[in-house]
């Protein structure tokens, strides 16, 4: 498997000015480096995907900064939907210049946006739609899109992996549509993780593996040997990343929403996670 960490623990805004943690998880063994980007997030993508490139690391792109309310594929409205397509197409772009497989995110809908009614009939339709059009401009520049299942209390759209695999159902099947599983956002959504990542299959393209509490791997509530033989079983080689908020950079992880200090250091914090999980992949290997 590809091991990997989310700039957030490391930094809370990537810049050209931040290019040395490429060099730190590179000293700490990992394969990926993800990067969130938005609006207000402004570097030389050629810059970093050449330095990720030199130093053997591969790169995944998501949604972290400023990203409008209005941009939605799901919305009731058609110009925001419009806008939306506009808005992940950007991101699309941002994700070839750097020389990313894959942009990963909640993009059917909007995080944050919890619509608290029976879903419309035509919800799924209009979302399915615009995700192919946006499919097929990913794949137009040889970029995937990793759908993220999100906890109830992030979004309405899509919570199971059985929703994210309906979506794509609806969006034709597109070969460039495929799954994010997140087990911080899912301990409230699956009881069986196994039976989730089976169900996903070869759809799936990484794994954010996060403690209950977004905390390092260990110790919680997650099954992680439960998750590592289903990975196994599903022959799944792909990325396997650390994502949380470092609570050691001032007030960082209570912007973020997290109010209590699972990370007050990112390289001990990466370093331990990621010794963990492969202590938990061997395991599961021998079983």
């Amino acid at each position: 498997m590809l091991y990997g960490t989310h700039c957030y623990l490391l930094t809370p805004r990537w810049g050209d000015d931040q290019l040395r943690h490429l060099d730190t998880a590179r000293e700490l063994g990992l394969d990926m480096f993800e990067l969130s980007v938005g609006d207000d997030i402004h570097f030389d993508h050629a810059r970093t995907g050449r330095h990720a490139r030199d130093l053997g690391l591969r790169l995944l792109v998501g949604p972290g900064g400023t990203w409008p309310m209005e941009c939605d594929l799901s919305s009731e409205s058609a110009a925001d939907r419009a806008r939306g397509l506009d808005w992940h197409k950007r991101v699309v772009d941002i994700t070839a210049e750097v020389g990313a497989a894959a942009y990963a995110g909640a993009m059917y809908g909007h995080p944050g946006m919890v619509k608290r009614r029976r879903p419309p009939a035509d919800e799924y339709r209009r979302t399915a739609e615009g995700l192919y059009a946006l499919a097929e401009y990913a794949a137009q520049r040889n970029v995937l899109l990793a759908m993220e299942p999100m906890s109830h209390f992030r979004t309405h759209m899509v919570n199971t992996p059985a929703q994210v695999l309906q979506l794509i159902a609806m969006a034709d099947n597109h070969p460039a549509l495929r799954v994010l599983f997140d087990t911080y956002h899912l301990v409230t959504e699956v009881r069986d993780y196994g039976a989730a990542l089976r169900k996903i299959g070869d759809r799936l393209f990484a794994v954010h593996a996060c403690e209950n509490d977004r905390g390092k791997p260990g110790g919680g509530l997650i099954p992680w040997l439960t998750v590592f033989r289903a990975l196994r079983e599903i022959g799944f080689t792909g990325y396997v990343g650390l994502e949380g908020y470092n609570s050691g950079i001032g007030d960082f992880a209570f912007e973020r929403g997290m109010f209590h200090d699972v990370c007050p250091d990112g390289r001990a914090f990466i370093a331990e996670g990621i010794a963990f999980l492969r202590s938990v992949e061997q395991e599961a290997a021998v079983d």
